[in-house]
């Protein structure tokens, strides 16, 4: 008995690593969600004034005042970089929005009948045929640049994953005996879209808003590092790091190396959100 109470007494400093499946997928996706919130919280408490032109500092490389660095305009790039983050988050959680409604919207449409799911499978395919970059670039010029015009272009072209899942997903559910038995009841359409449709996929919708995350902030850094999209004088990470192109050659490695880092680390937290989500939602896949 004493053995036994010691070896759970032991188990203190470890008692994750001895959880359950379960219990380690929540505290994965409760950490990671807290660094995510507080980067864009971030935005709200840094003072953009701060962030002004000091030229008797610039280029400075990392130390224990600037632990990024400043850029060539002697400002502070660890401010600039969470700056850059947050704008970034802004972007994706509004472009995913957008891309959800129109993926749903598709592909409710494709239950209808046989006419509306051809009408989707080549509005699917459409947008899916042209490079995503190139789309974006001309969707956002089209709507005025700006922080709308990349919200929208990047909004507009990545519903095509999630409304492709929904589409295969809702023709397997249309063959299910009880969606038949609702048919052979005079059931609406719209009722069994309502009660039975849409209940059965919202955790692929789910998944597919987070997993959507890394793709939308992905291509609106390389937009604006390709110079569309949001003006020069906006902190985002594209322009940061276009920006950092032009000193690399001088040494100044930490330009392009932490706002980079940064955004990697970023992406990796919403795949690592995105991940951890499916399996609570699809205990199947956990056990794997």
């Amino acid at each position: 008995m004493r053995i036994l109470k010691k070896n759970k007494e032991d188990k203190g400093p470890w008692v994750l690593y001895h959880a359950n499946l379960r219990t380690k997928t929540l505290v994965i996706i409760i950490v990671a969600s807290l660094i995510l919130i507080s980067v864009f919280l971030s935005n709200f408490l840094i003072d953009s004034s701060s962030l002004t032109t000091n030229f008797a500092s610039i280029n400075e490389a990392p130390s224990f005042e600037h632990i990024f660095g400043t850029d060539w305009m002697g400002r502070d790039m660890f401010q600039r970089t969470l700056l850059g983050l947050g704008l970034s988050i802004g972007v994706g959680a509004f472009a995913s929005v957008v891309s959800t409604i129109i993926a749903v919207l598709f592909g409710i449409l494709s239950s209808v009948n046989r006419v509306a799911d051809e009408f989707v499978a080549a509005a699917i395919d459409l947008f899916g045929s042209i490079p995503h970059i190139l789309l974006i670039i001309l969707i956002s010029i089209s709507c005025g640049g700006g922080f709308y015009g990349v919200i929208m272009g990047v909004g507009l072209t990545h519903w095509t994953p999630l409304a492709r899942v929904l589409r295969a997903e809702i023709k397997q559910l249309k063959t299910t005996e009880y969606v038949k038995l609702s048919e052979n009841l005079d059931k609406s359409k719209l009722w069994i879209a309502r009660h039975h449709i849409l209940p059965s996929v919202v955790s692929q919708i789910i998944v597919g808003v987070i997993l959507m995350f890394p793709h939308a902030i992905m291509h609106e850094a390389s937009i604006t590092f390709l110079g569309f999209g949001l003006s020069p004088h906006e902190p985002a990470i594209g322009i940061i790091l276009s920006e950092s192109m032009s000193y690399l050659s001088l040494g100044c490695w930490w330009l392009a190396f932490y706002p980079g880092l940064s955004l990697l680390f970023l992406v990796l937290l919403f795949d690592l959100i995105g991940e951890n989500v499916h399996k609570l939602l699809d205990p199947q896949s956990a056990q794997t």
